[in-house]
C-alpha cells in the first residue's frame, strides 16, 4: 500500500498536503482501492468554505457512492477539472494527478487532528 511521507491523513481516508498557507486534498490509495473504478467525482465549488471533517465532495465508483470529508478547514481555491473528463485519475495516481481540491487554510494547526503517515499505516493495517 502506498502511503507517501509529508502528508496528513483522516480516518475516512482523505489526505492533505500542506504547503505554506495552502493545502491540496485527495483520497488515499486505500480509499481508491476500496472504491474500485471511480466513475464520477462531484467536485466542491471554488470559493466554498470548508469545515474540518465535514462533507466537501462526493465520489462514485462501480461499487458505491461515498462522501469525501475535508481534512482541514479553509476556502476552496481550485478544483481538479481534469477529473470531470477522467475520474479514473484517482485510481491511477491518487496522490498526484488525482487530487480533488486546493484550499487556503483557515487554521494550519488543525493538522494536529490528523494522522501522520506512520500513524495512518498502523490505522489501515488495523482495519484488515
Amino acid at each position: 500500500m502506498n502511503i507517501p511521507q509529508g502528508l496528513y491523513f483522516t480516518k475516512e481516508h482523505e489526505w492533505v498536503k500542506i504547503d505554506g498557507g495552502a493545502g491540496t486534498i485527495g483520497i488515499t490509495d486505500y480509499a481508491q482501492h476500496s472504491l474500485g473504478d471511480v466513475t464520477f467525482v462531484e467536485l466542491p465549488k471554488t470559493g466554498a468554505a470548508l469545515k474540518q471533517f465535514q462533507i466537501m465532495a462526493t465520489i462514485e465508483s462501480v461499487k458505491a457512492a461515498s462522501d469525501i470529508y475535508a481534512p482541514v478547514s479553509g476556502t476552496i481555491t481550485e478544483t481538479n477539472q481534469e477529473l470531470n473528463a477522467n475520474p479514473a485519475l484517482i485510481n491511477q495516481d491518487c496522490y498526484a494527478k488525482g487530487w480533488i481540491a486546493k484550499v487556503k487554510l483557515a487554521d494550519p494547526g488543525e493538522t494536529g487532528n490528523l494522522m501522520d503517515p506512520d500513524s495512518y499505516k498502523t490505522y489501515v493495517e488495523g482495519l484488515a
